[in-house]
């Protein structure tokens, strides 16, 4: 051959050995310009986002699943792991590798790669929601009688209206303070103090001193309470007040002031009222201002603070007073009525009821006894409140209506039949009873 031909084997050698080369490196690629685009570089960040919130998911359910493996070794119980939750979004359920390129990653999450130690630091620093809401009362240290002294601690003292004890611990311009046993003391004040003027309260309220008082007003946001020795005067008055009335007692009060209508008067630190036409002098009504007059009981309410005084009724009340069930009394018949006889005793009536006349049969009540005529009758019902007075001279037959057929004899011996009579009430008041 000749040299051209040596020429082209040699060539064709080296040809072959660029061959091989090439065929043992991959090819490279030829240089590109990179451009990115506005697009591009957001793109990326969205993808880097998905990929972040993806692998936040998959630690957090792989931290789960070691919270309940440590609860089932402390208990003793197997616990199922249970399944990671799935990735937010529209992720699929595994995130890309770190570096597409990389083999060694292809089949590994985000996950994989920080849920051990992510895991680590949540166990170590704080409990898991299930082993807290485990725990009962019991598992706590609890003082029952400590817990019960800080409830009555804080129990507020003083509810209106209620009547408390306390001592006087100091005073101001206005008002007097009284430790009643609440958290703060009670204050009083200067114009609670009690029924009229008070002009120094320091002598009236030395410290130390013990009074009884009447919660006004409630605790406040500071615990004080407001409290008054006028107002539980007061409702003493009043209570007093009503016991005199029901028991149809005279009382002596002094007269204070005077208007059209009549006089005013006080008792026991309440304001009375007696009308003009309740008066024995009504007509000169303005000079009894300052006198003391005796009288009775016409309404008293203390909702509505009326309290109506009568002089003239006290002459019944005082008579009232000296009368009592099973007594004999005398009187005259005063007006005859469907129902009864009116007795006049004196500055009162009593009322001889038709059905107590006589124990026979009664066709009019004139068969017995007229206007005018002379009654003796035993008392068998006294209400001074309502000034009620019940009479009976049936009572007095020695048998069923004897006072239709001798009336005199009845009335001349009731003195001594009273006594058979009163023992008859008393059987009739035992069987009542």
């Amino acid at each position: 051959m000749g040299p051209m031909a040596g020429t082209e084997r040699q060539n064709s050698r080296l040809d072959g050995g660029k061959g091989a080369a090439a065929s043992a490196q991959p090819p490279r690629k030829p240089l590109q310009v990179m451009h990115i685009s506005k697009r591009e570089e957001q793109e990326r960040l969205r993808k880097e986002a998905e990929e972040a919130r993806a692998a936040a998911d998959a630690a957090a359910a792989r931290a789960a699943q070691l919270e309940q493996a440590a609860l089932a070794a402390e208990g003793g119980q197997s616990v199922a792991p249970r399944p990671p939750a799935p990735p937010r979004g529209s992720q699929a359920s595994s995130a890309p590798s770190m570096d597409p390129d990389d083999d060694d990653l292809a089949g590994m999450t985000m996950a994989d790669l920080l849920g051990p130690a992510d895991t680590g630091r949540k166990l170590n620093n704080a409990p898991s929601e299930a082993a807290t809401a485990s725990r009962s009362v019991d598992d706590f240290d609890f003082d029952e009688d400590a817990f019960l002294a800080a409830l009555d601690a804080n129990e507020p003292v003083g509810t209106t209206g209620e009547v408390v004890t306390g001592t006087v611990i100091g005073m101001e311009s206005d008002g007097v303070y009284v430790d009643i046993g609440g958290k703060a003391p009670g204050f009083m004040p200067k114009s609670e103090c009690g029924l009229g003027v008070i002009t120094n309260l320091k002598e009236r309220f030395p410290k130390g001193l013990e009074v009884e008082v009447l919660v006004t007003r409630e605790q406040n946001a500071d615990g004080m309470v407001t409290i008054s020795c006028r107002a539980l005067a007061l409702r003493k008055s009043w209570d007093k007040v009503k016991q005199l009335a029901k028991d149809g007692k005279v009382v002596q009060v002094k007269i204070t002031g005077f208007n059209r209508g009549g006089v005013t008067c006080d008792l026991e630190g309440l304001r009375g009222f007696i009308p003009r036409s309740q008066l024995q002098d009504g007509e000169n009504h303005e000079s009894l201002v300052g006198k003391t007059l005796g009288v009775a009981f016409l309404e008293v309410n203390s909702e509505t603070r009326k309290l109506v005084l009568s002089e003239k009724r006290a002459a019944t009340a005082a008579r009232f007073s000296e009368l009592e069930v099973g007594q004999l009394v005398e009187g005259q018949v005063a007006a005859i009525k469907p129902y009864g006889l009116f007795i006049d005793l004196g500055g009162i009536s009593g009322l001889l009821h038709q059905s107590v006349i006589t124990g026979g049969s009664l066709r009019s009540m004139r068969e017995v006894f007229g206007q005018g005529d002379t009654v003796k009758a035993l008392i068998t019902e006294l209400d001074p409140g309502r000034g009620r007075i019940g009479l009976n001279t049936a009572l007095l037959e020695g048998q069923p209506g004897e006072l239709l057929v001798d009336k005199d004899t009845v009335m001349a011996e009731a003195a001594d039949r009273a006594n058979r009579a009163r023992n008859v009430l008393r059987q009739q008041e035992q069987s009542a009873g």
